[in-house]
């Protein structure tokens, strides 16, 4: 009887603790845990993964790049113009990103340009070492023409030559500010500048004194072999913005325009009224907006 007993007990008992997950997904869905005691089931909700840090209102802005963060030809022919920098300077009219974010004050104060007019990626890590001098929170990064603008398209810098410069200039901001936020823009259309300024015969003029030969060199020669080498200059401006956008996802500090400077459709209006190639103050303007807008952005761009 004790026998009996006995195992009737054990039977009940079994079949309560059988009923427990029935009661649990009937009652209280989604309670039976899973891995790392995860909970499973519609009302579960994943583990969170750290997203990408950025602070939307830094309070500083060092930048490098290339004669467009300087400003040349800007202002006059031939000649740096940095107070129209869409980065850093302190016109009115342009309004850069550092005024923009820190007001005119703060941008006097609080900004900082390393760029240098012709400056190519193989230069980008000394500027990025004196900007992390600065300890900026943001550094903004606009490099690349030049490397495919050379007397020759055959001396474009290779595509492996530019990631490898553009991954140890980001190595050398790190060593010195591993917290400073990274704004890098894409390289400019090269070609669609070549398509809007060859309209005007003073920029082919100054074009003719060597501005961006393998592009802009016998700008009305619209025969094969001048379109292929103005397609093979096009297609390492591509490439250069394919290595920027990927070596900059692997930072998590760091935010590429998603091609915003690509794409911009730059008019006249917008270009240089000595060389018809580089930004002038509107032009200037435009890329400092476009900064804002994705510095500021709640998410990076697509």
């Amino acid at each position: 009887m004790q026998d009996r007993s006995a195992r009737r007990r054990s039977r009940t008992a079994a079949a309560l603790l059988a009923a427990v997950p029935v009661l649990c997904t009937a009652v209280l869905t989604g309670c039976d845990s899973g891995p790392e005691g995860t909970t499973k089931g519609a009302a579960a909700q994943p583990s969170a993964r750290p997203g990408p840090v950025w602070d939307r209102e830094p309070g500083s802005v060092a930048a490098v790049g290339d004669s467009i963060t300087r400003g040349f030809d800007a202002c006059s022919v031939l000649a740096d113009c940095p107070e129209v920098s869409w980065a850093t300077g302190t016109d009115r009219e342009v309004r850069s990103l550092a005024v923009r974010l820190l007001g005119e004050s703060g941008a006097a104060s609080r900004s900082w340009n390393h760029a240098e007019t012709g400056a190519r990626i193989a230069q980008l890590p000394e500027q990025m070492a004196l900007a992390a001098k600065e300890k900026p929170d943001l550094v903004t990064v606009m490099i690349g023409a030049n490397d495919a603008c050379r007397d020759s398209a055959r001396y474009m810098t290779p595509v492996a030559d530019f990631r490898a410069s553009f991954e140890a200039s980001m190595r050398q901001l790190r060593a010195g500010a591993p917290k400073a936020q990274v704004y890098v823009s894409s390289v400019p259309d090269l070609k669609r500048l070549w398509s809007t300024g060859r309209g005007n015969a003073l920029g082919k003029q100054v074009w003719k004194l060597g501005i961006c030969r393998s592009m802009l060199g016998d700008a009305d020669d619209m025969g094969a072999q001048a379109s292929a080498r103005r397609a093979s200059v096009q297609e390492r401006v591509v490439a250069y913005n394919k290595v920027l956008r990927e070596v900059c996802a692997k930072d998590r500090r760091c935010r590429y325009d998603g091609g915003a400077v690509f794409d911009y459709p730059f008019t006249g209006r917008q270009l240089s009224q000595w060389d018809w190639f580089h930004p002038g103050r509107d032009g200037q303007a435009r890329l400092a907006e476009i900064a804002y807008r994705n510095v500021t952005a709640a998410r990076p761009p697509a």
